[in-house]
């Protein structure tokens, strides 16, 4: 994998910071996109949250908003190589723009890994419906564009662009892994993150149909709960009380089954899902 090129979305923190650290350790000059939403906490509030470093709503948005300073810091230190962009991948028109600032600073993309996401829990039952933590409302137009937006249009057009610039430069190998979840097969409180993330499987097997052809892979990884900030102690006993491994999981599990699916070991496999959740969720 020395000198392909990953774009990596949605990786100043979580799976996709670790993701980039995992492909640089093997050689990818990794381009790490990121974006800082609207934050309902203040600047005061992330940083107690960041040193007291227990799990829950504040937590997670503190992880969201950190630069991708610090990670660009620890690659380069370990030999890598890396850039970074923050974008807003709700403006369709930045997707080209963030490919053209990846070929010019590292070259063109080989390997393409959609991890951004957009997540605000909704829920069709008002009984559900709660203010604590980050909150679960009911759904409204605007919330339910916000999700296909984010999470589904953008990848749809991620892809579209990583292959037309692929065909122009007559290439031959190609990667694509898209970021879902376990929670996209039926998930309550959660509806629009889940039906958003379903719709991202459904493109990615068209894709892989429609690709093949070129010699570009196309897979899912759909992690089950994984420590990004956002479980509580509370909820994270519980997750490890049911999962058969016994135990949360991190992002530095998450990455080396994208490192791997980047790989010329999983040049035969397309198409796929893999749940990657320690066995919270098994394939049926």
């Amino acid at each position: 994998m020395d000198n392909r090129v990953a774009l990596i979305t949605g990786a100043n923190h979580g799976i996709g910071a670790e993701t980039a650290r995992a492909l640089a350790a093997h050689g990818t000059r990794v381009f790490i996109t990121y974006y800082h939403d609207t934050c309902p906490y203040s600047a005061e509030e992330l940083q107690h949250a960041r040193e007291a470093g227990i799990g829950g709503d504040p937590l997670y948005r503190a992880m969201q908003q950190q630069p991708a300073d610090e990670l660009l810091r620890q690659i380069r230190a370990d030999g890598g190589v890396a850039a970074a962009h923050e974008t807003d991948l709700a403006n369709a028109d930045a997707i080209p723009e963030l490919f053209d600032l990846c070929e010019a600073e590292l070259g063109p993309v080989d390997i393409l890994v959609n991890n951004h996401t957009y997540c605000v829990a909704e829920t069709f039952d008002p009984a559900l419906t709660t203010r604590e933590g980050g909150g679960i409302f009911l759904p409204t137009p605007d919330t339910i564009d916000a999700h296909f937006t984010v999470n589904a249009r953008a990848c749809a057009l991620m892809m579209a662009e990583y292959l037309q610039r692929y065909l122009r430069r007559n290439a031959s190998w190609g990667r694509i892994i898209n970021i879902s979840t376990d929670a996209a097969h039926a998930h309550v409180a959660n509806i629009s993150y889940a039906a958003s993330k379903h719709a991202i499987e459904s493109y990615s097997r068209s894709a892989a149909a429609e690709m093949g052809k070129y010699g570009i892979t196309v897979n899912i990884v759909a992690p089950g709960p994984i420590q990004t900030g956002y479980i509580t102690p509370e909820f994270e006993a519980q997750i490890g009380a049911e999962t058969p491994l016994g135990r949360v999981g991190r992002p530095d599990d998450v990455a080396p089954v994208i490192v791997f699916l980047a790989s010329d070991q999983a040049r035969w496999l397309t198409g796929q899902l893999l749940y990657v959740g320690g066995g919270w969720r098994m394939h049926q």
